[in-house]
This record gives structure tokens, C-alpha cells and sequence, in this order.
């Protein structure tokens, strides 16, 4: 088993990967002990739940900025664009 002390590089990508997957209790608690003593990846870390909570609340399906439903010209346009792509390939 790898020593559960993990370096700042180490850190910053496993951070980001134990918010779309599972880790191991080994791997999360390196993890958290290495956050306890290091400021810049604490801070690292924050940055991206913020940033995720963001993008979560701009996306919402009750954005009012979002619209409701596309309009006509819009998805012509999109299907002659698709269908150009399709007798290109």
C-alpha cells in the first residue's frame, strides 16, 4: 500500500478527482491530513467546491437567464447545419 502522505501535486489532482468518484478511506484521510497542514491546497480545494457550486447554480433548471425553449429559427438553423455535417461525412 502507498504511504498515505501525499505531496502538493498529488493534493491538487486527487482533490479533484474524490468529487466525481470514490476513494479509498486510506487515500481520503492522506488527503484531509495534507489539507489540515498546507493553506495553498485548503485553499485549492475551496476554490473548486465553489467553483462547481457555481456552475451547479448558473445551470439550475430555474435559472430565469436560461431560456425556456428554443425558437423555430433556431432549430432550423441547427438542423442544416447537422444535416450539411451528415452529407459532408
Amino acid at each position: 500500500m502507498k504511504h498515505w502522505l501525499f505531496n502538493c501535486k498529488e493534493v491538487s489532482q486527487l482533490v479533484s478527482e474524490t468529487m466525481d468518484k470514490d476513494t479509498s478511506l486510506s487515500r481520503r484521510v492522506g488527503i484531509k491530513f495534507h489539507l489540515m497542514m498546507c493553506r495553498y491546497c485548503a485553499r485549492y480545494e475551496r476554490q473548486l467546491h465553489s467553483l462547481r457550486q457555481a456552475i451547479r447554480s448558473s445551470t439550475a433548471d430555474n435559472d430565469e437567464r436560461l431560456p425556456r425553449t428554443m425558437s423555430d429559427r433556431k432549430k432550423r438553423k441547427i438542423q442544416t447545419i447537422l444535416s450539411s455535417n451528415q452529407e459532408n461525412d
